[in-house]
């Protein structure tokens, strides 16, 4: 018999599979249950995961449930109703939300979850599903200082940099600032390149020349991947871009606060998951933009 505390995982997405197979080489006794990709559920089952059919049923085995999912509406989705993770809730246990999710709908579900004798956390994440099956993720935990500490083992076993960065909602709100940043970066990033084409500069020579001061960043190295390389070193959407530029309007808006920046990062990733782009990887906008700038110089 384990030792460590039975866990629930909702959302084996890209990331989500990730975290789970980091979870199951460190012994953790795991339950799941399948969202979009049965594929990944059976390799989890394969592996010594147990797998349910509600989030009800999960929650009832678990004493910390994860989730993993695209949405706020998802995660309110698995956690509301009566046979949602809240439902099954025990007196003590412990709610992570990991995605990228709206602060004020955190807030309300964090309600809830007390409401329970639960506890609720948010902490988004940063880098990739790469650095997640090492234990290398970096982790914005957010909510009761000392619920954050009682779990902060297990997410040390996930994540390389742990931190608690405030009240619940804090993770979230940091890390749509963050995405914002991340996506208008990437999408300047790629109009740079297809500017260059353009001009008939050649790409390597536009990032000799850029990467050589103060504008080098690892975004910028993610997208050169791409548009240089040929490879995909950034396993984020442009759907997922997408939504989160859009959550962090939102959240703008809810701050009184009006956001200029965001309005073109989100005006590029629309156009581009409206032609054809949605699952394609963020990386990839630099092929839409040189579409894009082709199309209009015939």
């Amino acid at each position: 018999m384990s030792d460590l505390p039975r866990i629930g995982f909702i959302g084996l997405g890209l990331m989500g599979s990730a975290m789970v197979s980091r979870l199951l080489d460190r012994g953790y006794p795991l339950t799941v249950i399948a969202n979009r990709s049965r594929a990944n559920v059976e390799t989890a089952v394969a592996r010594g995961a147990t797998a349910v059919t509600t989030p009800k049923a999960l929650a009832e085995a678990s004493a910390i449930v994860m989730v993993c999912v695209d949405t706020s509406a998802s995660v309110e989705g698995r956690m509301l109703g009566d046979e949602g993770v809240i439902a099954g809730l025990g007196a003590g246990a412990t709610i992570i939300d990991f995605g990228t999710s709206l602060p004020g709908s955190t807030k309300m579900l964090g309600a809830a979850v007390a409401a329970k004798g639960a506890q609720m956390l948010d902490a988004p994440l940063g880098r990739t599903p790469a650095h997640a099956y090492d234990g290398k993720l970096n982790i914005m935990g957010a909510g009761d200082p000392d619920a954050c500490e009682a779990v902060r083992p297990v997410l040390e076993d996930l994540g390389e940099n742990v931190f608690h960065v405030g009240p619940l909602g804090a993770g979230h709100t940091l890390k749509l600032i963050n995405n914002f940043f991340a996506m208008t970066t990437a999408c300047a990033m790629s109009e740079a390149f297809a500017m260059a084409d353009l001009a008939e500069i050649p790409r390597q020579t536009l990032f000799d020349v850029m990467g050589a001061g103060p504008l080098r960043s690892g975004m910028m190295e993610f997208i050169k991947a791409q548009a240089i390389d040929g490879e995909i070193e950034l396993a984020f959407s442009v759907s997922n871009g997408h939504k989160d530029v859009g959550y962090y309007r939102q959240m703008a808006d809810q701050l009184g606060a009006p956001s200029l920046m965001s309005a073109s990062a989100r005006t590029a990733l629309g156009m581009a998951k409206a032609q054809g782009f949605a699952d394609r990887m963020v990386p990839e906008m630099v092929h839409y933009f040189a579409d894009l700038f082709a199309e209009d110089g015939k």
